[in-house]
């Protein structure tokens, strides 16, 4: 299965931020870091912030840090909140609807992988996603881009 752009910077953008600690970055710090337009970022991070899953403050001294529920979120509700709920293939849309859709099993299947997908995703949390060997490197890297930024 392959995720929309959005879905995954949402992921890449909760593990930043779970790794954070004390530092508030900005949406623009944050799409400086994961190399993606402002654009994107500042689109995602606002369905974050709505999901409650990021608390974003304005102005001086703000940023964005991730919420308690944010940090337990799971990754599958995630997806799924991306992603959406429809099909995996659209058999009775477009200009030519799929003959076969009366009789057709390969929705079905494709249904029960797609859920399957999420179910595996289900258990684990955005916490899970930055333990130990990955939240350091997170941290190496954020501070590698942090650093030539300041210079």
């Amino acid at each position: 299965m392959r995720l929309l752009r959005s879905t995954d910077l949402a992921l890449r953008v909760l593990m930043r931020l779970a790794v954070a600690g004390e530092s508030s970055p900005t949406t623009r710090e944050v799409a400086a870091d994961m190399d993606v337009p402002y654009t994107h970022a500042a689109k995602v991070v606002a369905e974050l912030q709505h999901q409650g899953l990021v608390d974003a403050r304005r102005g001086r001294g703000g940023g964005l840090s991730l919420s308690a529920k944010g940090r337990t979120a799971s990754v599958g509700g995630v997806v799924r909140a991306f992603e959406g709920d429809g099909d995996v293939v659209d058999c009775e849309g477009g200009a030519s609807p799929c003959p076969l859709n009366s009789a057709c099993r390969l929705r079905g299947a494709l249904r029960r992988a797609q859920e399957a997908f999420y179910a595996s995703l289900d258990p684990l949390t955005v916490a899970d996603m930055v333990a130990a060997p990955t939240g350091p490197l997170l941290l190496e890297i954020g501070r590698a881009s942090w650093t030539s930024q300041g210079s």
